[in-house]
């Protein structure tokens, strides 16, 4: 995989990341320890869950039947538009802010990282490729929730920013998807 593309990959996937972690920054009460944590969850699950996609795809391409590079941008797309929906549902909604939630919104954002290891990291021949791939886009989720707690200290009056973190989200993944289709 070319690295632009990696890169794509990783920006489309942080964007869940950054619209909680802009609507979490948001929140007035939350201290800087608390957004440093957040961070770090959201990028350990994105690489995490990538990592465990990738080799779940590789062993199914590789035990069960191949999966062809059109039925992966298939279902990449289709993750994109599930994002555009949770983007829709969402409203602009903060997610409820406890310190027990490091867990449960690092998963929730990444969930897409998994299918989208599965059908896009799957054919990666080294087992080192496929950790680099990985450990790239949780640095890149790191980075990019990072980035998202310090825009949003001036941000503090324009909610809609979290909200549209999504759509956006879901538009890439969209665009990779129909990419990995039809060239």
């Amino acid at each position: 995989m070319s690295f632009f593309s990696l890169l794509t990959i990783a920006l489309a996937l942080s964007l869940d990341a950054f619209g909680v972690a802009v609507c979490i920054g948001l929140n007035n009460q939350v201290r800087r320890n608390n957004k440093y944590l957040f961070a770090l969850s959201f990028g350990f699950f994105q690489f995490f869950f990538s990592l465990i996609g990738a080799y779940a795809g590789f062993l199914f391409n590789t035990y069960i039947a191949s999966v062809p590079e059109v039925i992966g941008g298939i279902v990449i797309a289709i993750v994109g538009c599930l994002m555009i929906k949770e983007g829709y549902e969402n409203k602009g909604e903060c997610p409820l802010i406890k310190p027990s939630m490091y867990i449960v919104l690092g998963m929730s954002v990444s969930i897409d990282a998994m299918v989208v290891g599965f059908t896009a990291l799957d054919n990666i021949k080294s087992a080192a490729a496929v950790f680099t791939d990985t450990l790239f886009i949780g640095i890149v989720t790191l980075i990019i929730s990072l980035g998202a707690f310090l825009l949003a200290r001036y941000l503090r009056r324009v909610n809609a920013i979290g909200k549209y973190a999504d759509y956006l989200g879901g538009i890439i993944l969209i665009i990779f998807g129909l990419k990995m289709i039809f060239l």
